[in-house]
């Protein structure tokens, strides 16, 4: 049986260092020590839990985990700090399987929407089409400002008598109630 598939995690945002070195009298002629490498998650764990002071329960919703993995994760994290101070190991904050909560674009010729996973380089053109007329979108506060967004291609549709109306965004079908019957729409 192989081992289970592991999910990316979200971090919403990278670390600002890359790691730890310790110092000291001791410390200087133990070059040879391997650095402890904490996993970008686990480092998202520490920073939700002890600094941002989220409950686990809020922190794993936030990285898209259950709460049993978080706290696995918060674990393995604390328990890797706690190695590296006493035994004087050098903390490298590197790798795992995640995905970075990063800035949305918009493309003013092509009209798509895109991200840019990788913060510290410059979003200077579109990915699909190279235009370099983009701007920055705040998809939230898109949704928040336009809550009867409508999407041309999709369409709730009546089973009973088979009226037909724009799907609006972020409301399930299932939830509209067709005006002439009374009836429960669906996805056409």
């Amino acid at each position: 049986m192989s081992p289970r598939v592991r999910k990316l995690r979200k971090v919403l945002n990278p670390p600002l260092i890359k790691g730890f070195k310790p110092y000291g009298r001791e410390v200087e002629g133990q070059s040879n020590k391997e650095p402890i490498l904490l996993l970008f998650e686990e480092y998202e764990a520490l920073r939700l839990c002890d600094y941002d002071m989220y409950t686990h329960h809020e922190a794993s919703v936030m990285m898209g985990v259950s709460r049993p993995t978080f706290t696995r994760i918060y674990a393995r994290v604390r328990q890797k700090i706690a190695k590296a101070f006493v035994e004087g190991h050098q903390i490298s904050i590197e790798g795992g399987k995640v995905y970075f909560d990063s800035d949305w674009h918009q493309c003013h010729t092509c009209k798509c929407y895109f991200n840019n996973p990788f913060r510290e380089i410059e979003t200077s053109s579109c990915p699909l089409c190279g235009n370099n007329s983009i701007s920055s979108f705040d998809i939230e506060a898109e949704i928040m400002s336009n809550t009867d967004f409508v999407d041309d291609q999709d369409v709730c549709i009546c089973i009973d008598c088979g009226y037909e109306k724009p799907h609006k965004f972020r409301v399930p079908c299932s939830q509209e109630i067709c005006p002439k019957c009374n009836a429960q729409m669906k996805r056409k």
